[in-house]
Parts: C-alpha cells; sequence; structure tokens
C-alpha cells in the first residue's frame, strides 16, 4: 500500500517554462545574427584598398578583440537560458520520521576577528532547531583558527539549545534562529497565542540576551593578545562532543572539531576543513547525507533539511550528488548598490544549470590508497556502518583519538584526498571544481528555491569588503579556467554541451568581462579624444546594427529583473556594478591567477569580514557608496572615469567651438560620444565621491591625485600609439 502510493504521490515534481525557454532562445537567434553582423562589418574594413583606409588598423583591432570577447561571454551566458527548470517539493509526503536518513551538519568558521561569535553561534543553534529527527542530526562546527573562544562559545551556543530546540519544537515556531526569532517584527508565535506562550517566550527571550553577554565577555576576553593570532596557523588538533551523555533533553548532537594546522604544511584552505570534517564526521555519526552552511548562513526554514531528502529518497534520482539552494541575505537594502544579492547567479543561472544531466560515476581503487592509513576510518566506508561511539564510553574514547589522527596536518600525505576524493584542493573555489568534478563523473544535482527563504546569512554593506570578496570569487573559477582543467577541454565527451558551457562561463566570466571592459572603457575613448572614428556615422545604415545589438542587450536585461520580481534600479546598479568590477576585482583577481601560475605570488584565502559598522551599514542602507577602499581599487576605477570625462568635454568642445562643421562630426563621433556619455552617467557616483561629496566616506584626494597622473600617462601614451 505504501509503496504504491509513493508511486501515485511523487515526493518532488521539476516544471518546464516553455513561455521562458520561448523568449531566450529567439533573443538568442536574433542577437547572433546582430552579433554576426557587426564581425562582418568589422572584418570588412581589413579587405579595403588600403587607400580607402583612413582610420588606424591598431584601435579598430582593438575594439574589434573587445567586440568579440564581449560576444563570446555573452553566447556563453546563453547555455544557462537554453531550459530554466523549477521544482516543487513534498516533504509532508516523506516516510516516519524512524525511516529517514541521517543528516551531518559542517558549518565552518575561520577567523573569529571578522566573524562575530553571536553570528556563528546563531547558525549552530538554527541548525540543531531544524525540524528533523534530532537522533539522526548531527551538528559539527569547524573552527580553523583553533580559538579557545570559539569552544567556549560553542559550549553556551549547547547551553542555550538545550532549552530552544525543545521551545521552537513545543510552538510550531518557524523561525529557527533565535536572532531572527526575537528582533523580528513578523508574528511567528506558531499555533499558540496564550498565557503560557507568552511567560515561556519571555523567559527565553532573557535566556538569549544572557546567552549574546556572555558569548560578547568570552571574545572581549580572550584577544587582548596576539597569542591567539599565532595559534590560526600552529595549533594541534582538538575535537570535543559538547552533548553529555546524561542529557535529558533530545537535541541533536554538537561536536567541535579544529584540526590540526602547522607552518610547514599546506592546510588548503576551506576545501581542507571540510574533508577533515567528513573524517571525523565518520568516526562519530557516519551520516550518509551533509549539509554545509556557511558560519553566518543560519537556517530560516527548519523544515529545509526534510526539503532536500525529498530528492534523496526518490528512488528515481539514485546519483544525486548534491541539492543546492539559493544564498540569500537578510541585510539587503531597498537599494542594493552592490548587487550583494547576487541576482542573475540565483534567480536565473541556476534554473538552467538545472536543466543539465549527465552519465554514469566510475569506480573505486585501492581504499588505502585513497583514503588514508586509518583502517578505523575505512571500517565507516562500509554502507549502514554505524560507530558505536554514543553507546560505549571506551569506544567513544578511542573514537575520539581516532579522529585527532583523521584531523591531524599529515594524515592526507600520500593519499588522494582533495585530489580524487573528498573536495577537491586545486581551486580556492573548492564547491565549483568540486561541483565540475562529480558532474563530470556522471552525478547529478537540483536546484531548490522555495517560496520561504531557506538559509539566510549576512553580507558585505561596505564597497571595500565587497570588492576584496568579489576579487577571492573571481580567483577560485579563473584559476580553472587557465589550467588542465579548463571545462573546454576538459569536460567535452564526459558533460552534455549545455552543462559544459554553463560551467565554462563561469569559469571564464570574470577573465573575459575584465579584458572587453578595458577595450570598451579605454579604446574609443583615446579615439575621441584624437577625433579618431571607430564607428558608422549614424546616417550608415550599418550603424543600425550596433544600435540593435545595445538594445537587445538592455531589453533581456531588464526583461530577466521584471520577470524576477524585481525593480528598475535594479537593473541600474547590476549594470553599474558589473563595470565597475570588471576593472577592480575581476582585473585583480585574474592578474592574481596569472602571477600564481608564473609562481610569482601563492593563492591566498582572505575571509568576508562579517562584522558590521553602524556608519557604513547607514551608507549603505541609503545608497550612498563608501568609497574608503584601498588605492588599488579605486585608482582603476577613477582613471577610466577621467579618461572619459576627458574624451568626452574634448570632443563637445571640438563639436561646437573648434569643428566648423560641426554637425559632421557629430554624426561621425556619435557612436563613441554616447558610449562615453553612457559610462559616465551610469557611473555618475564615482563622479559624485570624486569632486561633489565632502564626507568621509568620499574618493581621498589622493587616490583623485594619483589617477589624474595614470589618466594623463594613458592619454598621453595612447594618442602615441594609436594615431
Amino acid at each position: 500500500m505504501q509503496s504504491s502510493m509513493e508511486k501515485s504521490f511523487p515526493l518532488h515534481e521539476c516544471h518546464v517554462n516553455k513561455v521562458t525557454i520561448i523568449i531566450n532562445r529567439t533573443h538568442a537567434i536574433l542577437h547572433s545574427i546582430a552579433i554576426l553582423l557587426l564581425i562582418h562589418y568589422r572584418l570588412s574594413f581589413f579587405f579595403q584598398h588600403p587607400q580607402n583606409i583612413t582610420i588606424p588598423t591598431l584601435p579598430w583591432l582593438l575594439i574589434f578583440v573587445s567586440e568579440l570577447i564581449l560576444s563570446f561571454a555573452w553566447f556563453l551566458q546563453q547555455a544557462c537560458r537554453w531550459r530554466p527548470v523549477y521544482r516543487t517539493v513534498f516533504p509532508e509526503r516523506l516516510a516516519a520520521d524512524d525511516k529517514l536518513p541521517a543528516i551531518d551538519v559542517f558549518i565552518c568558521t575561520a577567523d573569529p576577528n571578522k566573524e562575530p561569535s553571536v553570528e556563528v553561534m546563531n547558525t549552530v543553534i538554527s541548525a540543531m532547531a531544524l525540524d528533523y529527527p534530532p537522533e539522526n542530526l548531527h551538528v559539527y562546527i569547524s573552527d580553523d583558527a583553533g580559538s579557545d573562544a570559539t569552544l567556549r562559545c560553542t559550549k553556551e551556543a549547547w547551553n542555550f539549545a538545550k532549552y530552544w530546540v525543545p521551545f521552537r519544537r513545543k510552538y510550531g515556531l518557524v523561525t529557527a534562529c533565535p536572532d531572527v526569532y526575537f528582533s523580528s517584527s513578523e508574528n511567528d508565535n506558531g499555533d499558540y497565542k496564550g498565557s503560557e506562550f507568552k511567560a515561556e517566550r519571555k523567559k527565553m527571550e532573557e535566556k538569549y540576551e544572557v546567552l549574546k553577554q556572555r558569548l560578547r565577555k568570552i571574545v572581549e576576553g580572550h584577544f587582548p593578545t596576539n597569542v591567539a593570532i599565532n595559534n590560526t596557523r600552529d595549533h594541534p588538533s582538538v575535537i570535543e562532543v559538547i552533548n553529555k551523555e546524561e542529557d535529558e533533553v533530545k537535541i541533536p548532537q554538537l561536536i567541535y572539531v579544529s584540526r590540526e594546522k602547522r607552518p610547514s604544511h599546506n592546510h588548503n584552505f576551506k576545501a581542507g576543513a571540510l574533508n577533515v570534517l567528513l573524517r571525523v564526521s565518520a568516526m562519530i555519526s557516519n551520516s550518509p547525507y551533509i549539509l554545509a552552511l556557511d558560519c553566518d548562513m543560519y537556517c530560516n526554514d527548519p523544515t529545509s533539511a526534510r526539503k532536500a531528502m525529498c530528492f534523496y529518497c526518490d528512488s528515481q534520482t539514485p546519483s544525486l550528488a548534491f541539492v543546492q539552494f539559493p544564498q540569500t541575505f537578510r541585510n539587503i537594502s531597498q537599494d542594493d548598490i552592490y548587487d550583494n544579492q547576487v541576482r542573475f547567479a540565483f534567480k536565473v543561472h541556476w534554473y538552467g544549470f538545472d536543466g543539465v544531466g549527465g552519465p554514469i560515476i566510475s569506480d573505486y581503487m585501492s581504499l588505502k590508497r585513497l583514503f588514508g592509513p586509518s583502517n578505523d576510518f575505512i571500517k565507516t566506508l562500509v554502507e549502514d556502518y554505524k560507530p558505536c561511539f554514543i553507546k560505549d564510553g571506551e569506544s567513544s574514547r578511542m573514537s575520539l583519538e581516532n579522529a585527532n589522527i583523521l584531523a591531524s596536518c599529515s594524515y592526507e600525505n600520500q593519499t588522494v584526498w582533495g585530489s580524487k576524493v573528498g573536495f577537491l584542493y586545486f581551486s580556492v573555489a573548492e564547491d565549483y571544481f568540486t561541483g565540475l568534478n562529480l558532474h563530470r563523473k556522471g552525478w547529478k544535482s537540483v536546484y531548490l528555491n522555495p517560496e520561504r527563504l531557506q538559509f539566510l546569512g549576512t553580507s558585505t554593506t561596505n564597497f571595500n569588503d565587497s570588492l576584496i570578496q568579489w576579487t577571492r570569487w573571481t580567483s577560485g573559477p579563473v584559476t580553472v579556467a587557465l589550467s588542465r582543467f579548463c571545462p573546454l577541454i576538459y569536460g567535452p565527451l564526459k558533460m552534455s554541451l549545455v552543462q559544459l558551457l554553463c560551467y565554462s562561463e563561469l569559469a571564464f566570466m570574470p577573465l573575459l568581462n575584465c579584458l572587453s571592459l578595458w577595450g570598451f572603457a579605454v579604446i574609443p575613448q583615446l579615439c575621441l579624444f584624437n577625433g579618431i572614428p571607430l564607428y558608422p556615422k549614424v546616417s550608415d545604415p550599418n550603424f543600425n546594427i550596433f544600435s540593435i545589438i545595445l538594445v537587445s542587450s538592455i531589453s533581456k536585461s531588464l526583461y530577466e529583473v521584471v520577470t524576477t520580481g524585481e525593480q528598475f534600479k535594479v537593473w541600474r546598479n547590476e549594470w553599474r556594478i558589473w563595470m565597475m568590477r570588471s576593472v577592480t576585482s575581476y582585473t585583480y583577481g585574474c592578474l592574481d591567477v596569472i602571477l600564481n601560475k608564473l609562481g610569482m605570488k601563492e593563492a591566498t584565502f582572505l575571509p568576508t569580514n562579517k562584522v558590521t559598522d553602524d556608519e557604513q551599514v547607514k551608507l549603505y542602507e541609503m545608497g550612498v557608496f563608501d568609497f574608503r577602499t584601498a588605492t588599488m581599487f579605486l585608482a582603476p576605477l577613477v582613471t577610466v572615469i577621467l579618461i572619459n570625462i576627458a574624451a568626452f568635454v574634448g570632443a563637445v568642445v571640438k563639436a561646437l567651438v573648434v569643428d566648423d562643421d560641426g554637425d559632421q562630426y557629430w554624426e561621425k563621433m556619435f557612436g563613441q560620444m554616447f558610449l562615453t556619455f553612457f559610462i559616465l552617467i551610469s557611473n555618475f557616483a564615482v563622479i559624485e565621491g570624486m569632486i561633489i561629496r565632502r564626507d568621509k566616506a568620499k574618493i581621498p584626494l589622493s587616490s583623485t591625485l594619483w589617477s589624474v597622473v595614470f589618466s594623463m600617462f594613458i592619454l598621453l601614451i595612447g594618442s602615441v600609439i594609436l594615431c
């Protein structure tokens, strides 16, 4: 009877939006035709008779290359628009709680100075409060700093969770994170509104205030010296199971893990920490599934684990590797000037990725050569192996000893951890590279974005942290793009064409954007400054080609913004921050990869700063840029704006004052003048921060002066070379 019901009522459904597919594919075909006409126009220049060529060849070639690069980037983006799918799950149709598989939750923290303990512990508590059988839920917190303060905070979080988890279950609260629950204006009282609930809620809120005070005191009392900072790179492994055997309240198991780190060993950043958690958890809980969370990404929907299980418990998806939820943030302002919500990725890109399948997985080789010398760990690889950690005290002690060995910095020596097993180390973007290899081996994944946001985190609220974060996000995929693992050569015959192009777009996007944007932001402007036309006259029929491509690109991006529920200002902000990132974060991220490939620089990983500054948050919420960032970021950005100002002002003066036939000049140079004006008006915030604003967050005078020198140098050298 149960099996027939399972067949009649599926656990999940996949929906294909045919209207969206038709619009996307029609636009792709029409836009491709326009690009081909542009290529024909540019190429015909080189086949003219030398006597008819009045424009220097070099600038024409450079702008043509920039157009080809941007066109290739556009072509790769069409893969994620080819067949977007949307999914619905039915967790109420899952089997009984005692039949649900176990889950290990992995939470990684790396720097207590940049990741506030109150936020980290809220993530831990929310994970423990998931609507899932407590005996089948185990929460692991990885402390890569080896901080005693984090261990003590974890114990405090567990003490609070003993009261919070039963309270949330008893009253059916839909908010699992205590900080959000007590600070939210929404009425989340479950099914209760009586005096008993109000009294318990008040007591719980008082306990939470005590918890916050204790966490802050622990952190404040721990960091006056430099001891903890030194220990982040040199400390032994520490593994501690926080739960006590005599606990009467049934709550999930909480385990603190700090792997051994020594200056002489490569710790492989976050991927290394996750692989240690894989091995340690195998000795303690050995759950078949894991839920990986950032330390500030709390569980917003207690049913998220059950929703993921709707795919894993379905016999129709046996080769499913992972379920991906969107990464959303709770501190996004109405005017999201830094595009922190990353709308394109989570509301467009992943839906297209989800429409792609793959073949089967490959076999294992010798277990010890793969997984290391631990016999106890090898035992955990057997299906349905259950550690005897909780039942037997002596076994528990021995399991912890073995787990400490698995967390040592030398355990992975002479094994293939990080290259064939676990999270892969080749790139600092371990999620991208591991996902690429899983899909290449035939595993599948799904993207689930329910109406209620499943996980919420804290985004950056200032320009500096945003640019640093995107520089790091850039270097990971570009490292893969410029290697033997490049999807274009690593994926064929192993992946479908659409999936291959999706991964290629992610890998090459920063490199293609920075190269093309530097071309469009400098080459036409230098030619405009020197009176060299690069685009057809307005009266020339070929001018329509460029007009169509521009209107097509803007219309399609604006359509996607509107259909994903956003407003016009989101489109404006995305366009502006794309240009800003291209000449800053993407450029430095790509340069970092190139220097690393040449052996001139080692790969680095800088955790995103999660500590909020009230003044910076206020500016962000007002929609005002905070330009208090390094000159290395401001200099290229301001230099580009100054070059565009000089070119546009010079062209206007020449058309109105110098040139006798102003109308002909306007017609000849309109394309470049429009492009220059569009860049300036889109980035007016930079001009405002450089010239108009007088507050502390304006662009420093020193950065402006350096940019003036750079822009004059580029104008001078560019005029000599291009003319």
